[in-house]
């Protein structure tokens, strides 16, 4: 089991190190944003979320039946996506509503 993961490693070794580049690119960028721009950019977010699960849903449809792990980690991946998705515009609605003018609830 060990020996494969270290093969795996091995044959693939360039994709592991755009994961890991692309990991610390993303941290820096976002850490970067002002928070005025985090309501578009979750908006951003939502939309390749919403990619991900699509992505994730035409996997699942096209692998092997008996194909476990490949079923479970596309199952994994609508259900994280959809959360994502779904708190991503509750974020966005929450900010949103700070900047609505609250109704005055006296009577003149």
């Amino acid at each position: 089991m060990v020996q494969s993961l270290f093969d795996w490693f091995t044959l693939h070794i360039e994709m592991v190190y755009i994961v890991i580049l692309s990991i610390f690119l993303g941290i820096e960028v976002i850490g970067r944003v002002p928070s005025v721009l985090h309501t578009p950019l979750m908006s951003g977010a939502n939309a390749i979320h919403g990619v991900v699960i699509i992505g994730a849903i035409i996997v699942m449809g096209r692998v092997e039946p008996n194909n476990y792990l490949a079923l479970v980690i596309g199952f994994l991946a609508v259900v994280l996506g959809t959360l994502n998705v779904v708190g991503g515009f509750v974020v966005t609605d929450r900010m949103l509503e700070m900047f609505k003018k609250k109704k005055s609830t006296s009577a003149k």
